[in-house]
């Protein structure tokens, strides 16, 4: 391996929201953190080189992404995806969540109905009621250790004032990689009806051996015309704090609507060195990106075996795609709330409660894989001594 994942780096005194405010947060000092999802990996040394390069220029003023950021983006797409991008379909926005209530205040009305498919990543049911539309929920289903989309009530819950879907593809946090014929059904079902998509594919480049994700635009016409699909560098390369993203619309109608909300919300200026680290991930770095896979797969495995022997009443459900996994404690007969309690009194570790990604997420708990193997360890020693004494 050409890259080091194994160095722990010390996060702690650099403002990180991941291992600086845990007192604040949950009232805990000294937490091992493997909650919010960034990496505790170096980024590239190639992005580090080149934000030097930027950082000894001296003036760090407004900042437009230059043409060749679009260029390394469309490439990347197209070698790992497959996706041909034309250049005009693509809007730089300062994040996916930023450009996610842009997208919401363009293609929207208040009051109108925007589909979630819970357990999922929160912050998508924060923007749709802070932006004053309804949340129209459709879970997911668990059948035995493999969450699907439930197509049929999809169907049903749609009401004449729905008019977006918000999808997570691949899924945060049940780690789903969408399959083609599921992503087309769930396409026709919102042409059928008159609802634009809007596809959070950040993780698309955090896909594990096996699988493969889709983009949801390149299934068809139809799904290009009725989609806006939001991607980043920044969860692949271990960039989180510094911003950037892009909105993928083939359709002109939608693009222009979107960008006049981006303006109008003033997100439509980049950060010198978040363009500066898109690009040069983009260009420079897929192999560090390879090898970050492959670790995070292995950290993966290793969690499979260590949980199997040390603490088999918590299941793990399959890992395709991002680098959080979820864990199944239902098995342990403890209220969410005592598992919580535990965790952070007495294991000293902090992970993601799954109820907090809405129905569906009871008794689970999200762990972040993106970390050097000692850290994981040490967490998993903590995790399965404190409850595998405390099982009911």
């Amino acid at each position: 391996m050409t890259y080091d994942f194994d160095t722990l780096v010390e996060r702690r005194g650099t403002s990180s929201l991941k291992w600086d405010f845990g007192g604040k947060f949950v009232g805990v000092e000294g937490l091992l953190p493997l909650w919010v999802a960034d990496m505790d990996f170096k980024a590239p040394p190639e992005i580090v080189e080149a934000l030097r390069r930027r950082v000894d220029h001296g003036i760090y003023g407004y900042t437009l992404e230059p043409e060749s950021y679009f260029e390394a983006a469309q490439s990347w797409l197209q070698r790992r995806h497959g996706w041909k991008v034309q250049r005009e379909w693509m809007l730089a926005s300062p994040g996916v969540i930023p450009c996610l209530s842009a997208t919401i205040l363009a293609l929207t009305a208040p009051g109108d109905g925007i589909v979630i498919q819970p357990p999922v990543y929160h912050p998508f049911e924060l923007r749709v009621v802070g932006n004053g539309r309804r949340v129209v929920e459709n879970p997911l289903r668990l059948t035995g250790s493999r969450w699907e989309m439930d197509l049929d009530g999809l169907s049903r819950v749609i009401d004449p004032g729905t008019k977006m879907l918000i999808l997570c593809s691949p899924h945060n946090p049940v780690g789903r990689v969408w399959e083609r014929d599921t992503l087309q059904r769930l396409v026709d079902i919102c042409v059928e009806r008159g609802i634009t998509i809007v596809s959070d594919e950040i993780h698309c480049d955090l896909v594990m051996s096996g699988h493969r994700h889709v983009p949801v635009a390149t299934l068809s016409e139809a799904a290009a015309a009725n989609s806006v699909t939001l991607v980043a560098a920044t969860k692949t390369f271990s960039l989180a704090g510094l911003g950037g993203s892009l909105a993928i619309i083939p359709d002109p109608g939608l693009r222009k609507r979107v960008d006049a909300s981006q303006h109008n919300v003033f997100t439509g200026l980049g950060t010198a060195p978040g363009v500066i680290a898109c690009e040069t991930a983009w260009r420079e770095c897929e192999r560090w990106h390879v090898e970050c896979l492959a670790y995070i797969e292995a950290n993966y495995r290793f969690m499979m075996d260590f949980l199997a022997e040390h603490l088999p009443a918590v299941r793990v459900f399959p890992l395709e795609g991002t680098y959080l996994a979820l864990l199944d404690a239902r098995g342990l007969g403890l209220s969410d709330a005592r598992i919580r309690e535990l965790l952070l009194r007495t294991a000293g570790v902090w992970l993601d409660e799954g109820r907090g990604f809405g129905r569906g997420g009871e008794g689970m708990q999200r762990i972040n894989l993106a970390c050097p193997r000692s850290i994981l360890s040490d967490a998993l020693a903590r995790i399965s001594s404190t409850l595998g004494g405390a099982s009911a």
